[in-house]
């Protein structure tokens, strides 16, 4: 078989290896290493191999925005969990990550877990995530992340109209029985953590709104929670969507997506972009909500 085929993917001896033990198929069949491949072969792939305790599986789907030899961009899907846990342990954007960098898999804090990922996004939102491919860089994006030194947008659609822009300064903690977070008040009893969440109205009509928003803390779900606490929840946000929109909410994903990310390393200026979905750009167009002096796709 031609390795240059699949050499982005595998080191050559691990080719070899998974062609002797029958793991990749040509037409079906079993063929030697040597094996010419002609045009419409038909190349089945079927590894299981783990890399540090984790499955690497090369049927995750993401876009890759941008590679080098210290980080990977991702634009992860909406509905894709970003690493395994007792629940899922193979379809993650980890284990389609690890299939085509193994290198992470000693990255990070908890490489058997969370290998390379310097930090999250919820299953449902889409967009940006940013890996490091070695522990030096991993230290120093994770500080910057600490200090607030990378300037994260993303794109929400909420239910009714907000105020043109507004900043959202409302402390948070988890609920008394961990299941969701919440506005922090008097009587709350688990940690209370400072919360701050910018936004601005880029295009509404009689239903709907478009917002950009920048997070200046990165809580768990804060953008979430804190649009929901002005009266405007996420349009498709199971968690979150306020009982007077309930009967509207019939979405099946989160309109919420991690739109461009930037910040400075090592003396350079970073800044990616991660297109919208089809479904979410549709869904922008078909309502009359797509901002002006932007290009639509189609």
């Amino acid at each position: 078989m031609e390795e240059f085929f699949l050499d982005k993917k595998l080191t050559r001896g691990e080719i070899v290896r998974q062609i002797k033990e029958g793991n990749i198929l040509v037409n079906g069949k079993n063929v030697k290493p040597s094996y010419l491949l002609k045009t419409n072969d038909k190349i089945e792939i079927n590894i299981s191999e783990k890399e540090n305790g984790l499955a690497l599986n090369g049927k995750v789907k993401f876009e890759i925005i941008s590679q080098d030899e210290n980080i990977i961009v991702v634009n992860k899907p909406a509905g894709l969990q970003v690493h395994p846990s007792t629940r899922q342990e193979t379809d993650t954007l980890v284990n389609g990550l690890l299939f085509k960098f193994q290198e992470i898999g000693q990255v990070g804090d908890a490489p058997d877990v969370r290998p390379g990922i310097v930090h999250r996004l919820d299953r449902g939102t889409s967009g940006i995530l940013i890996v490091a491919r070695n522990q030096e860089v991993y230290l120093l994006l994770k500080n910057k992340f600490k200090k607030r030194e990378m300037k994260k947008t993303y794109w929400a659609v909420v239910h009714g109209a907000p105020e043109k822009s507004g900043l959202i300064d409302a402390p948070m903690a988890r609920a008394a029985d961990y299941k969701k977070q919440i506005i922090a008040t008097g009587k709350t009893r688990t940690k209370v953590r400072e919360a701050v969440t910018a936004y601005e109205t880029l295009a509404k009509n009689d239903q709907y709104a478009l917002l950009e928003v920048s997070p200046r803390t990165g809580r768990t779900h804060q953008i979430r929670v804190h649009l929901a606490s002005i009266g405007h929840s996420i349009v498709g946000d199971e968690k979150y969507t306020l009982k007077k929109f309930a009967d509207d909410d019939v979405m099946d994903r989160l309109f919420l997506h991690a739109k461009s990310l930037e910040f400075e390393m090592n003396g350079k200026e970073y800044k990616f972009e991660a297109p919208l979905s089809v479904e979410f750009e549709s869904f922008l167009k078909n309502e009359g909500i797509y901002p002006r002096g932007l290009t639509k796709r189609g």
